[in-house]
């Protein structure tokens, strides 16, 4: 879809192609096309603007980078600028490691938090078997339409599945019941945020509230007063820059939004996190911030299933690492892999007629 609608703006007879986040659903082969494309528009004599939070892409096709911080322009440089430099700009301070996880002790013989067997919904994923620890974050990696999406849509009960069971903390999971999942500490953080993750026309605060809104009632009734305190208290420490908590979550940029749809779970105190895309479209300073938060859930006992097709991110924030291939599991792997391993398994079951996503919605 995404290269459709790039094929759509570049057959026009323009003189100006902007290009926003293009290359953030996109494969590997996929993005290499559009490069091509674009040093085509660049021989015609059309002018670009591509704007990415993916830094390594910058020197491959940019000429100079204009960085932006806060809504006002930072500085302008050569496209050659190290990437150290670059997010210094972005975020106003030196990052010493762009993925910053801190593993905690082990805990002896520990019992599963989440197990799934056996898992399958027909058109997108089957006999999926996996286990989540407490202290652990465990990648998903794979290609759009390899089924991670659907897979943590059905965990949490968004999605309805033909067959297998899900325990949580060994107790069965009712099918398709999204009270049920939340009640027993499941929270998503979906793929797209604006469209599955916010309501965008209400405040910070109403959209930090939504999953504890049954918890901070009586008799039918919301508490207000409990609902505020919890949402100043999260967004506090979550870092969210924003004004009053009564400001439309709309008015937040996309790396604060995020954060509310994440703070949303922790203000539920949810110790079983599925986190799609959990960085995506967000500028290098909020993903560090992301990930420290998840540093702090895995601190504190809980677990985390991350899918993520940037690679990078996978093998630098997980302690060990699935990877699904046409709606299976094709094989487990430690942060110590390569990308190159990650994508041999991704690619293992792909035929020819399965070598695009399975639905327009879902990866």
């Amino acid at each position: 879809q995404q290269m459709v609608e790039i094929a759509k703006a570049v057959s026009r007879d323009a003189r100006l192609v902007i290009f926003d986040e293009p290359t953030a659903s996109l494969t590997r082969r996929e993005i290499a096309q559009l490069f091509q494309v674009i040093r085509d528009l660049r021989t015609r004599g059309v002018a670009m603007v591509f704007i990415s939070h993916h830094l390594d892409e910058i020197p491959e096709i940019g000429d100079r980078v204009t960085v932006l911080r806060d809504g006002q322009t930072i500085q302008e440089v050569p496209a050659t600028t190290p990437e150290r430099s670059l997010v210094q700009l972005m975020v106003g301070r030196d990052i010493t490691e762009r993925f910053p996880r801190r593993a905690p002790e082990p805990i002896p013989n520990p019992a599963p938090l989440l197990s799934v067997r056996g898992l399958t919904e027909a058109e997108h994923f089957r006999d999926i078997d996996l286990d989540l620890y407490p202290g652990e974050v465990v990648g998903l990696a794979g290609l759009v339409g390899a089924g991670r999406t659907d897979l943590l849509r059905a965990i949490m009960g968004l999605d309805r599945y033909d067959a297998g069971e899900i325990r949580v903390e060994g107790r069965p999971l009712p099918r398709g019941r999204i009270s049920a999942s939340i009640d027993r500490g499941i929270g998503l953080v979906p793929e797209d945020r604006k469209d599955d993750g916010l309501v965008l026309e209400a405040s910070v605060a109403e959209n930090l509230g939504y999953a504890t809104l049954r918890t901070t009632s009586r008799f039918g009734l919301v508490s207000a007063r409990a609902q505020r305190a919890g949402a100043q208290e999260v967004s506090d420490r979550m870092r969210v820059r924003m004004g009053p908590l009564q400001q439309p979550v709309s008015s937040l940029s996309g790396g604060n939004q995020q954060k509310v749809v994440l703070g949303r779970w922790i203000l539920a105190h949810s110790r079983i996190l599925l986190l799609d895309e959990p960085t995506r479209g967000v500028d290098v300073g909020a993903k560090v911030e992301i990930y420290e938060l998840i540093n702090d859930i895995t601190a504190a006992g809980g677990t985390v299933l991350l899918a993520s097709s940037e690679l990078p991110e996978v093998l630098g924030m997980s302690d060990r690492i699935l990877v699904m291939s046409a709606g299976t599991l094709t094989g487990e792997l430690p942060p110590t892999a390569t990308q190159d391993q990650v994508m041999d398994l991704a690619v293992s079951r792909l035929t020819p007629s399965t070598d695009t996503p399975r639905t327009a919605q879902h990866a």
